[in-house]
């Protein structure tokens, strides 16, 4: 048993580091796509090998240590935030089973009864190692960076626990597989929208991507947290952010898009999972490309948000409007199996957009009175 796990934890941490590794190619040509220009394309057949001759460059680059710093904790801090981004993936499922030589072999490294705990509880610890990274620089401007990104994971940590608390309502359970069985008729993305919006949009926060990306604002603070940092270390931070966008997509698509499961209209076709098991890790990774290239799209799109206003948006209408959708998804759920009728379902995807409508509305009012100066 103990081998199968550490077989199957070395194949996941190679599926990470590589996707990393052309997740850099994937957004840099996307964002060429989108700004009308070519992007890297010299190193190897349509740039193919440009993450290698990357990874190349920051092994050879020369590492610097300031004579100030708290060596330990800065040499400590990079670790710190690329573990937790690794450890993340062991509950998830990535498809269902195949047997091997009489064996039953699992498509994922653990199975826990409090999955959505593990990743709440594993998901708060990477911002220690952005915050030591900050305090052991002995900089003001990696300080302000670590501050920064410390409170804005609170502020952003409770819509993205309610986001998991929808979840789990839907599902009735806190297992990963079972919350994936029980899209099986539909995806919760259908049934709570706006839920499914929050919850990307709280992401976004958690892994310091724009336009949330203020604890390495470059204008403000020449690049917050790891200013002092070169060389493997910075491509430790740079490789964690990374790897939890991937982390966080693989999150999202397992509570919200039906995970490694088909669409709900092929469940009984041969493109379902139930039939042919290597369709799972298929229909997974598709979802993952889909959820970055929102994640890449929005960094193309949004400027970043100046930092007061970023944690009013936290505070003010994303815990607000993720308390009234985790609400509705509950009260829906429950009349459900009070009065037997499944189609009263379909009343919470309504009144979930009527909601999100509503806290649009205020954010709009809001934006008006500041551009006319009355606040």
């Amino acid at each position: 048993m103990w081998v199968e796990w550490i077989v199957k934890g070395f194949i996941l941490c190679l599926i990470l580091l590589t996707g990393f590794a052309y997740l850099t190619l994937y957004e840099r040509r996307a964002l060429a796509r989108m700004q009308v220009r070519v992007g890297p394309n010299r190193a190897g057949p349509q740039g193919l090998l440009q993450p290698i001759a990357d990874a190349v460059k920051l092994i050879f680059k020369e590492e610097l240590t300031p004579g100030h710093v708290y060596k330990l904790v800065f040499i400590l801090a990079p670790v710190l935030t690329v573990v937790p981004s690794l450890v993340l993936a062991a509950v998830i499922p990535l498809g269902t089973s195949f047997n091997l030589f009489g064996r039953e072999i699992t498509l994922y490294v653990a199975d826990l009864n409090v999955g959505v705990l593990y990743l709440t509880s594993i998901a708060s610890i990477a911002v220690y190692g952005i915050v030591l990274a900050g305090w052991s620089s002995n900089n003001k401007y990696a300080m302000l960076g670590g501050i920064r990104s410390s409170a804005q994971m609170i502020s952003y940590e409770l819509s993205l626990g309610l986001g998991f608390v929808i979840s789990i309502i839907l599902g009735n359970s806190m297992n990963l597989n079972d919350i994936v069985t029980a899209q099986k008729d539909m995806w919760f993305a259908v049934i709570q929208p706006a839920g499914a919006i929050v919850f990307m949009i709280v992401t976004l926060a958690e892994v310091n991507r724009a336009p949330f990306d203020m604890p390495e604002a470059e204008q403000e603070l020449t690049a917050g947290y790891h200013a002092e940092y070169s060389g493997m270390k910075f491509a430790l931070f740079f490789m964690a952010e990374y790897q939890k966008m991937i982390v966080i997509c693989m999150i999202a698509a397992t509570l919200y898009f039906g995970g490694y499961r088909e669409f709900w209209f092929l469940k009984d076709t041969i493109f379902s999972v139930d039939r042919y098991w290597f369709l799972g890790p298929i229909y997974m990774l598709l979802k993952v490309i889909v959820l970055l290239f929102f994640m890449i799209w929005i960094r193309a799109t949004w400027p970043r948000i100046r930092y007061d206003r970023l944690m009013s948006f936290g505070w003010k209408v994303l815990l607000p409007l993720s308390l009234v959708l985790a609400f509705i998804s509950a009260v829906g759920i429950l009349l459900v199996q009070e009065l037997g009728n499944p189609l009263i379902i379909w009343a919470v995807p309504v009144l979930s957009i009527i909601s999100a409508l509503v806290a649009v509305g205020f954010i709009y009012r809001d934006l008006r009175r500041k551009s006319h100066g009355r606040i």
